[in-house]
């Protein structure tokens, strides 16, 4: 069995939930991230998922110290804290913190065109200037840059840069990252590529970081367990049915779309309302009822959990 490190295992980026006039609604946050603990899972607030870059930095706060007051101690709390400007950036990591944050998680500012060292500077300066441990995020999808692996390497001995989320759609790399850092006990690697989970996991990743999580908790956890225990048949079949929901409300939508259709499967759920923030919008009722008709035939075939 592979030995799990200190960050391994399913973190789900959460989706953020709002009320009709654009609040948070911290109601349903609790119901989201009562229903990740139930199945051992971390919550991942502020992130892509969580449309992180159209909420106020007022309402970050306050789902910040919400879940902080809430769940310290009785979770891991991930927290997303990437902004273009790298002082917002430093003062929120620090502000996370003081509220409760266990873990830091941040991309790359993503309007300027950056070369590797100027990569590798940002973070280092992250790093250096925040007191809890802090995890690479590449996401080509938004920042429309890939870290290169020389520079993760590089940044993988700072003492207080602990994993890399990797969403980065690529097979090669995504092989040879793993290979990198399998063995590494200092170190860990978290697919944020929903669709390559089991085989990443198989292949020695410590830990999955997959949007449709905030649906079926219980089915990642139950993947990551099946593959350390080397259960691979249960794990692969996992895979298959956790992509079939992925496609109800990721296929032929852009990303700002499959978080309006996700929401509607956890409003089905009875997680969240399905509201988004603009500049994102609802999506059109012939969409809804085709999302939630085949989330439907879903559950006649799949126990979703």
């Amino acid at each position: 069995m592979k030995k799990q490190k200190k960050y391994s295992g399913i973190v789900i980026p959460m989706l953020t939930p709002f009320t009709k006039d654009g609040r948070i609604d911290l109601e349903a946050v609790e119901k989201i991230i009562d229903n990740f603990i139930s199945y051992q899972v971390y919550p991942f607030i502020l992130g892509t998922t969580g449309e992180a870059a159209s909420i106020s930095s007022r309402e970050k706060r306050r789902i910040a110290e919400f879940i902080g007051k809430k769940y310290s101690g009785k979770t891991t709390i991930y927290v997303g804290v990437s902004s273009n400007c790298v002082e917002d950036t430093i003062e929120s990591a620090k502000e996370f913190v003081e509220l409760g944050a266990d873990v830091l998680v941040a991309n790359l500012p993503s309007y300027y065109s950056l070369r590797p060292d100027q990569m590798q500077r940002y973070f280092e300066h992250l790093a250096n200037s925040v007191s809890k441990p802090l995890i690479l995020y590449n996401i080509t999808a938004t920042t429309h840059m890939s870290i290169p692996l020389d520079v993760i390497e590089k940044l993988s001995h700072h003492p207080n840069i602990v994993a890399l989320k990797d969403s980065e759609r690529d097979l090669a790399r995504l092989d040879t990252v793993i290979e990198m850092f399998k063995d590494r006990e200092d170190f860990s690697h978290l697919i944020g590529w929903a669709a390559k989970s089991f085989y990443g996991l198989s292949k020695g990743s410590d830990g999955l970081v997959p949007s449709t999580g905030n649906m079926t908790p219980g089915m990642f956890k139950k993947m990551y367990n099946s593959v350390l225990e080397g259960n691979l048949e249960i794990g692969e079949r996992l895979q298959n049915e956790t992509d079939q929901l992925a496609s109800i409300y990721q296929s032929d939508k852009t990303l700002g779309e499959s978080l309006a259709a996700a929401k509607i499967i956890m409003e089905e759920f009875g997680l969240c309302k399905n509201f988004v923030l603009s500049p994102l919008t609802p999506l059109n009722k012939i969409t809804v009822q085709e999302i939630i008709s085949k989330l439907n035939d879903l559950k006649e075939k799949v126990e979703l959990y």
